[in-house]
């Protein structure tokens, strides 16, 4: 039956609010529980079944010393920090020999000022601000598993000692930084110290003193009633939650004898009041001033013109990224890249850099083969080029930038290897593309190159890193690559996102079907580059079948133009 009546969530709730911290008011009712309040909180069902109604029975006062029932209820509304005393800290503050920080004695005037006005209008109910020296070790203390040979973990037992409170001390501007931003030798002890996070919070406590009537004023007998933790961006934290349309929260107090344990119930509803609806609109003027202003000061940094390229020309800007590479034999890799722009219609800016390194990343293997050893490196790049195609009457494929990677490798005794060497062509499509560039790297045979390889570092090396697809120097008609002898290795990953720019994107004159000429052309190219060879060896190939077919007399070839 009462475990229908009392809320069992005592789980923190975990709020938003744009309205500032201080006009959060709090209403807390605590009320002992004596058999007749605890009837008002059966369910409907179980009353009228022949029960006695205690509440018309006065029982008189208890031995363990607790007032009548009606004695033993307080109410009271709680702002934000607002600080409501114990007996406990009325009777220390009223000593003066017991204030030793000024905030004690700040307390003490307050206490006084409470004595000679007819004193403190609260008797159980009291507060703890962020001011306070106060911890709940129950908080810190409590199980994070149902299991009961749970032990602490180091960060739990460091966040244990992390008093987490605001953080007003703010350097001079022009002042220089007393500790270095980065530690590049951490020790194992600064390793294990900085390992906590300690993020500024305000927290307020609502506190309760349970004990017998006549005994107010003991440590032992203060309970937690809420805990309250705001932070810089508005996030309220409450523990445990707003009553609201549940029951009331149960406390159970045990004492030195039987007669002295009691329980209490407590409700905590949210009292703030509403903004008027004047307030709200002279808020939202408020708002909408200040996005209009900032709004207007980002248009200031970005200028209103916008940025125009040279009619008849595409403006290709790509944001890259070398994700990874994988499946290669030695570990610390790094990769050098560079983009190759086509010799006719392509150019870039004179400060603009087309080539870069990455960082040396250590290997993590995924698998049982070092076949299966990946380096993430995710590591940014970016670049712009133009095409201008002055030279409509070319019906040729335009050339696309191509993308080339080399992959070393770099060990302990500062040996490098080339472990790959591969190439992409740029999509010729904007938005997301993910590629991959399978590698390979030039070989020599016999064992003892590779023993050279494995013990002094070192290998063969293209003088010419484009030679992996056609160089741009070469000028014949065919790249023989016969007697040279490579070795298949790993994949760098890229991931890019092309942007395209021209005004034939927006105009709708003959410019715009010149340049849309030449972008159907480039869509096509990436599939037309792949079957380029095929279909030239096919044409060739029919027509010398139609040539030989001519060459025969006409009584071997029959009418329907095939050989018989």
């Amino acid at each position: 039956m009462a475990e229908a009546v009392w809320s069992t969530d005592t789980g923190e709730a975990v709020y938003r609010s744009r309205d500032p911290v201080r006009n959060l008011r709090l209403r807390v009712h605590l009320q002992r529980i004596t058999s007749s309040n605890f009837l008002h909180y059966q369910p409907a069902a179980q009353m009228g079944k022949d029960l006695i109604d205690l509440a018309t029975f006065k029982p008189p006062q208890a031995a363990s010393g607790h007032r009548p029932d009606e004695e033993e209820e307080e109410e009271v509304i709680i702002g934000w920090q607002e600080k409501l005393f114990s007996q406990f800290e009325v009777d220390l503050y009223q000593n003066e020999s017991a204030c030793q920080s000024p905030l004690d004695h700040q307390y003490r005037q307050e206490v006084l000022k409470l004595e000679n006005s007819g004193g403190r209008k609260n008797r159980r109910i009291f507060t703890y601000t962020d001011s306070d020296r106060y911890t709940d070790l129950e908080e810190y203390c409590q199980k994070i598993t149902t299991s009961a040979s749970e032990a602490p973990s180091f960060l739990v037992e460091r966040m244990a000692n992390v008093r987490r409170r605001r953080q007003d001390r703010r350097g001079v501007e022009g002042s220089k930084l007393k500790s270095r931003i980065i530690t590049w030798e951490p020790s194992e002890d600064f390793i294990r110290n900085s390992h906590a996070i300690n993020t500024p919070l305000q927290t307020m406590y609502i506190m309760a003193d349970l004990g017998p009537y006549g005994k107010l004023g003991y440590k032992i007998h203060e309970h937690v009633l809420c805990v309250l933790k705001v932070d810089s961006n508005g996030v309220i934290t409450v523990k445990p939650d707003f009553t609201g349309i549940k029951g009331p929260y149960r406390i159970e107090t045990e004492g030195e004898k039987q007669e002295h344990t009691s329980a209490w119930k407590y409700t905590i509803d949210n009292v703030s009041s509403l903004a008027q609806p004047e307030e709200e609109e002279r808020e939202q003027r408020v708002f909408k001033d200040l996005y209009g202003r900032h709004k207007e000061y980002l248009s200031s940094l970005v200028g209103t013109d916008f940025e125009m390229i040279a009619p008849g020309a595409l403006r290709l800007f790509v944001n890259g990224e070398v994700v990874s590479a994988r499946g290669y034999e030695h570990d610390n890799l790094y990769v050098h890249f560079f983009v190759e722009l086509p010799a006719t219609n392509w150019s870039s800016p004179s400060f603009q850099q087309l080539s870069g390194v990455t960082q040396t990343c250590v290997t993590r293997s995924l698998g049982m083969v070092w076949r299966d050893k990946v380096a993430y490196f995710s590591f940014p790049f970016t670049f712009e080029a133009f095409f201008l195609h002055e030279d409509e009457s070319d019906e040729s494929l335009p050339e696309w930038p191509v993308l080339y990677c080399k992959v070393l490798s770099l060990d302990f005794w500062q040996r490098y290897r080339v472990e790959g060497y591969g190439a992409v062509v740029l999509p010729v499509t904007p938005g997301s593309h993910t590629l991959t560039a399978s590698t390979w790297r030039p070989m020599e045979l016999g064992l003892v190159a590779e023993l050279r390889r494995f013990f002094i570092g070192g290998s063969l090396e293209l003088e010419d890193p484009s030679y992996v697809r056609i160089p741009g120097t070469f000028k014949g008609e065919r790249l023989s690559r016969f007697g040279f002898r490579t070795e298949t290795t790993g994949t760098v990953t890229f991931r890019l996102h092309c942007l395209q720019q021209s005004r034939a994107f927006m105009e709708s004159n003959s410019l715009r079907k010149q340049m849309r000429s030449v972008l159907d052309r480039l869509e096509g190219f990436s599939q037309q580059s792949s079957t380029h060879n095929v279909l030239e060896a096919f044409r060739r190939a029919r027509r010398r079948m139609q040539e030989a077919r001519e060459s025969l007399p006409q009584d071997l070839v029959s009418p329907t133009g095939t050989l018989a």
